[in-house]
């Protein structure tokens, strides 16, 4: 019976892992397949000539790169603001008795699970009003405003499971509220801080309504809006191979920003555990 089982629980696992890794393996095989290959009518799996031109020529195009330091620039700034304002409120609502606490964590939550579909329009008439269409803010502002919810019920949950007596013995040897704040919470917290920052980084790499609604040219232009302008010489014949070249160059940095992460995340796990 033990046997049977192992059987069954690796063949599961088999059949998972390949059903996963399935598309990232196509995805990997049209980027080094030439464009003569991608377009006739039933290319094979792997590559019958094995090709690093797409990768080049990604490289190269001007527009690519300009959309992927846009992209850089604004996940960055989004995440790193969202963070810290998350971090400060999350922290008042788990420590701070005031009316009308449940109503913010609700009036939060449903800002998070708001259709962002509906307020492109809107944000399109206002940013064009205010001068931030086409911009960096003008996509920063937004991405805030829809990861900030996630980031705050996150966080607040990590504060409250951070013991209150840590605090005040910071501020019985002397720490002000804002030394305890930062030498003591904020370390103990900061599985939920790399979290946040995880998932806001991931919304703002991955937006596309808002990245390709409210941007016009490649001066703010993300990756994922810039991806759709690619539709090569005639739309019947679409540069797959390109297509999936900058799919993976654009797939390489998040993947090394998540494991770097990870790291700290588990770091802050070990540093911040309390026995007793």
């Amino acid at each position: 019976m033990r046997g049977r089982t192992a059987v069954g629980i690796w063949t599961g696992f088999v059949l998972i892992l390949v059903w996963c890794l399935l598309p990232v393996v196509w995805i990997l095989s049209l980027s080094f397949k030439p464009v003569s290959e991608t377009t006739v009518g039933s290319p094979q799996f792997l590559p019958k000539t094995w090709t690093t031109q797409n990768y080049s020529d990604i490289i190269a195009n001007p527009d690519f790169t300009r959309a992927l330091l846009n992209s850089f620039g604004i996940a960055l700034i989004s995440t790193a603001l969202a963070v810290l304002f998350a971090t400060f409120a999350a922290y008042a609502i788990a420590r701070l008795e005031f009316r009308g606490k449940r109503l913010v964590l609700s009036l939060a939550l449903a800002i998070a699970m708001f259709p962002v579909v509906s307020l492109v329009g809107p944000l399109f008439d206002m940013w064009r009003a205010v001068g931030l269409f086409n911009t960096w803010p003008g996509l920063i502002i937004p991405y805030m405003s829809f990861t900030l919810p996630l980031a705050i019920w996150t966080l607040s949950a990590f504060f409250r499971e951070i013991p209150w007596e840590m605090e005040q013995a910071a501020q019985v040897d002397g720490a002000t509220n804002w030394q305890a704040f930062r030498k003591v919470i904020v370390p103990l917290a900061a599985p939920g801080v790399f979290t946040a920052a995880i998932l806001t980084f991931f919304f703002a790499w991955n937006e596309f309504v808002l990245a390709i609604s409210l941007t016009s040219t490649t001066a703010a232009r993300t990756v994922p809006a810039q991806l759709s302008y690619f539709v090569g010489p005639d739309p019947f014949n679409p540069p797959y191979s390109q297509l999936a070249t900058a799919s993976v160059v654009v797939t390489i940095p998040v993947v090394l920003i998540v494991l770097l992460f990870q790291r700290r995340i588990v770091a802050g796990l070990t540093a911040g555990a309390v026995k007793g």
